[in-house]
């Protein structure tokens, strides 16, 4: 019989286990710990075992004999001489010896059963037979060769007696004539006791002759038997019938008689558990389940989880549950602290109450701490922790984490499992930012997010990166602001196409000698009265649009005045479409306006990540964190305000100004890359979703005017909308004509190329090493950006604004850039595109 583990529960619901060796007799035993009460499982005490005498009078056996002489005076001493010994249990145990008298040993065994490791000691069996004859010795030495212990008996009554003291794991019967005793009885008494459940009967039946058929072994499985042994007193024949049983049977029940013991556990575990099948079909339930889903056992074994019957305890509606345990968690947070605080005689068993079973834990400091301030310490630390729980502050998140946390203690395991899963992510940092594949699925996709989405932590002492531009330019050699009347025709020309998504930028560049957006800003701000809101001249708006173009570099290829004139084109364009028109104040249109104007102001050419790994000054100067936005705003600031002459914010009162600065400030910084998925999916969440559920109920009207007066109720709704408007904005360049968005992906890409350059010059780490100049396939590139970055921004934008032709070119382009990554092509142009 093998040793069974002792499983021990504790009250958090921990459950370990470690064999027992503490019974010469080893039983499958569960030990539960409750407070002092121990409890014991798959143990059976009958009122047979009582009467088995402490000491039994058992002859030992010899090797098989080698001649008739010796088998008689066996047979005469030891069989009748026991007989008369002990009427009730006439056994003899054999000391498993060799052909000579050495004894040979039968070792432990180890069964790994899932994680838990039992003792397997060696195999015990008991012969019942009426009388001693070649079939119950061939047997007995199939016992000496294998190792096992085994007892012959030759009553029921001793059969009984020795099954009830030794619990044998298999038993063997003769069935080959009734003259002596029932064997059917006899397995059925034995089949009686509990302790049979893990034992294996074997049924010795007569041997048929050729001519006669074989009797079904139906009756001997209804009366007991697990199999059947056609008589054969050959050892081998039993040696390999017994080796059969254990390797099979034996090792089953042995695995078996563990489960119970597990089982036994759950049963007392304080923990709910239920366990459910792969398809979700539950198959077990243990009480502390029944009592906390409010379920009968009877009602749920069997059934699927999504068919979970209703109860008292769960058909309330799950806002009252929740809002209940909020409560009760209150209670017991103002008993903690008037606990910790002083209040010694209060009871504790009104907070325990509310005790929350899934979180409970033991400290082991203050269990183990010995030391004569402990108490002191314990109390400062709890009180401290009482009047955090108790603080009536709390952030969103706080009563988020909080409302799931009371969610928990009402809801089925797999739930309450769901949701711990749930509180895991919500306790992140990064709770917009999807995870990317390994950088071998996509290397591209990786280096350009890597190199657009992090702030650069790598810094490396001894290499200071120094704009080459000065930062603190001088403004009086600027040239004098033209006048209206100033601009040529062809410039004229060209802005009375403006309000087209489809206008050309880098014409407006060409012909204004790289300084569009002068000239572009004059034409929108005057749209979109920008002068009148702000109290300014025409003058001071031309002197400050001036100043800010100035400050932009025109070296970059793409950072320079023209991306920012082509912002402000397209942020225009969107302040054009009814929905945006109606969803925002004059306020909100001048700062976008604004912030589309000055959003990359100064831009070295470089990434966050660059300035933060080179150890710029303004990366020292930000805290390596959105290093650029904080400068282009700060700087933009500084020029306005450093001169009347082009302050054009001098004639607002201040309260105006403080709104419009920080409209301006937080949409500006809405374009660092770090925080895109953050903006993207809050305007999902705050913006598509509640419209489409307007859009789609029954009761609306579908109105635009409707949407749009909701949304201007919520301010936060308009800052969304603002942060993403100047975001797609500043990306929107795949979603422009194919012509204009070739040109600006081949000027995107050399300025990636050359700050790899002067990574590998400087010794730098090398932020997106897939932009080398010598190896770097643009279309993959653009293919990875639209893809990560511009899809499901555009998809948003374009679901609240209307944005179809804007939807289109994106498309085109994609296509464009996916057949030229199908042929392997690194260029921006098909071949044959170049030819032309």
């Amino acid at each position: 019989m093998g040793c069974a583990p002792s499983i021990h529960v504790s009250h958090s619901g921990v459950i370990y286990c470690r064999d027992s060796e503490e019974s010469n007799s080893p039983h499958q035993t569960t030990t539960i710990s409750q407070g002092t009460t121990t409890l014991h499982g798959l143990f059976v005490k009958t009122d047979a075992a009582d009467s088995i005498p402490s000491v039994l009078a058992y002859q030992s056996r010899q090797p098989p004999p080698s001649a008739g002489p010796r088998r008689k005076e066996r047979r005469e001493s030891g069989g009748a001489s026991a007989r008369s010994r002990t009427p009730h249990c006439c056994s003899v145990e054999a000391e498993t010896q060799t052909s000579s008298s050495s004894a040979k040993q039968a070792s432990t065994a180890e069964v790994q059963v899932g994680p838990m490791r039992l003792t397997q000691y060696p195999i015990q069996v008991l012969l019942i037979f009426a009388k001693e004859d070649n079939q119950s010795n061939g047997f007995w030495w199939a016992c000496d060769r294998a190792g096992y212990r085994c007892n012959v008996a030759w009553t029921l009554e001793s059969a009984l007696e020795c099954f009830l003291d030794k619990h044998q794991e298999i038993i063997v019967i003769d069935h080959r004539n009734s003259k002596y005793f029932d064997a059917e009885d006899i397995c059925r008494s034995i089949r009686a006791t509990e302790l049979s459940e893990h034992t294996v009967i074997l049924a010795v039946v007569p041997r048929t002759s050729a001519d006669q058929e074989e009797t079904s072994i139906l009756p001997l499985l209804d009366a007991g038997f697990d199999r059947q042994f056609m008589e054969n007193s050959s050892v081998t024949a039993c040696y390999n019938e017994l080796v059969q049983i254990e390797h099979g049977e034996v090792r089953s029940q042995f695995k078996l008689r563990a489960c119970n013991a597990v089982f036994t556990a759950l049963d007392h575990c304080q923990e709910a558990v239920e366990i459910t099948s792969e398809d979700h079909v539950i198959q077990y339930v243990n009480p502390a389940f029944e009592r906390m889903m409010g379920y009968c056992k009877g009602e749920l074994i069997g059934k699927e989880l999504t068919e979970l019957p209703k109860s008292d305890k769960n058909s309330a509606d799950l806002l009252d549950n929740i809002n209940t345990f909020i409560k009760k968690g209150k209670l017991y947070k103002s008993h903690r602290e008037d606990k910790y605080t002083g209040d010694n005689s209060q009871s504790e068993s009104g907070s325990y109450k509310c005790k929350n079973r899934r979180k409970d834990s033991v400290d082991v400091k203050s269990i183990t701490s010995q030391s004569s301030d402990a108490p002191s310490l314990q109390t400062r630390r709890y009180s401290s922790m009482a009047r955090i729980h108790s603080m009536t502050i709390e952030a969103p998140i706080t009563k988020v984490i909080n409302i799931i946390n009371a969610a928990q203690e009402n809801s089925p395991i797999t739930v309450a499992e769901a949701l711990d899963r749930v509180l895991e992510i919500l306790r992140t940092t990064e709770l917009y930012s999807p995870q990317l594949g390994t950088k071998d699925e996509d290397p591209h996709t990786s280096d350009l997010v890597g190199g657009l989405m992090n702030d650069g932590l790598r810094r490396l002492s001894g290499n200071e990166y120094v704009f080459s531009k000065n930062m603190n330019l001088s403004h009086t050699h600027l040239p004098v602001p033209n006048t209206i009347n100033d601009v040529p025709p062809c410039i004229t020309q060209l802005l009375d196409n403006e309000e087209s998504w489809d206008f050309n930028i880098f014409e407006l560049e060409a012909v204004t000698n790289k300084r569009p957006l002068v000239y572009l800003g004059l034409k929108v701000f005057a749209r979109f009265g920008v002068s009148e809101f702000l109290n300014c001249s025409e003058a001071t708006l031309r002197a400050w649009l001036q100043v800010i173009e100035a400050n932009y570099h025109s070296s970059n290829s793409y950072h320079n005045s023209t991306h920012a004139a082509d912002v402000l084109h397209a942020t225009a364009f969107f302040l054009g479409k009814e929905r945006v028109k109606g969803s925002l104040d004059h306020l909100d249109e001048v700062a976008a306006l604004i912030a589309a104007t000055i959003h990359d102001v100064d831009h070295p050419g470089r990434t966050n990540s660059f300035l933060c790994n080179a150890g710029s000054e303004l990366a020292v100067l930000y805290n390596d964190t959105a290093v650029l936005e904080s400068h282009h705003t700060a700087l933009a600031f500084q020029l306005t305000t450093k001169d009347s002459k082009y302050n054009i914010f001098k004639n607002i009162d201040r309260n105006r100004y403080r709104t419009l600065r920080q409209a301006i400030i937080d949409m500006v910084l809405a374009t660092e890359m770090t925080k895109h998925f953050e903006h993207v999916n809050k305007f999902v969440n705050s913006i598509n979703k509640p419209m489409a559920s307007e859009e789609t109920s029954p009761h609306s009207e579908g109105s635009n005017t409707e949407c749009t007066a909701n949304i201007k109720n919520f301010p936060d709704n308009q800052t969304l909308i603002k942060r993403m408007m100047i975001k797609c904005a500043d990306v929107a360049n795949p979603c422009r004509p194919l012509e204009l968005c070739i040109e600006w992906a081949g000027r995107i890409s050399e300025e990636y190329f050359a700050q790899t350059d002067e990574e590998k010059r400087q010794g730098l780490p090398v932020v997106m090493p897939v932009f080398d100049r010598n190896t770097c396939s643009i279309p993959k590139s653009q293919i990875s950006f639209i893809d990560y970055f511009i899809t499901d921004m555009f998809d948003a934008w374009d679901a609240f604004a209307h944005l179809p032709v804007l939807m289109q070119h994106l498309a085109n382009n994609y296509k464009h850039w996916k057949t030229l990554d199908d042929l392997k092509c690194k260029s921006l142009r098909l071949p044959s595109e170049n030819n032309n």
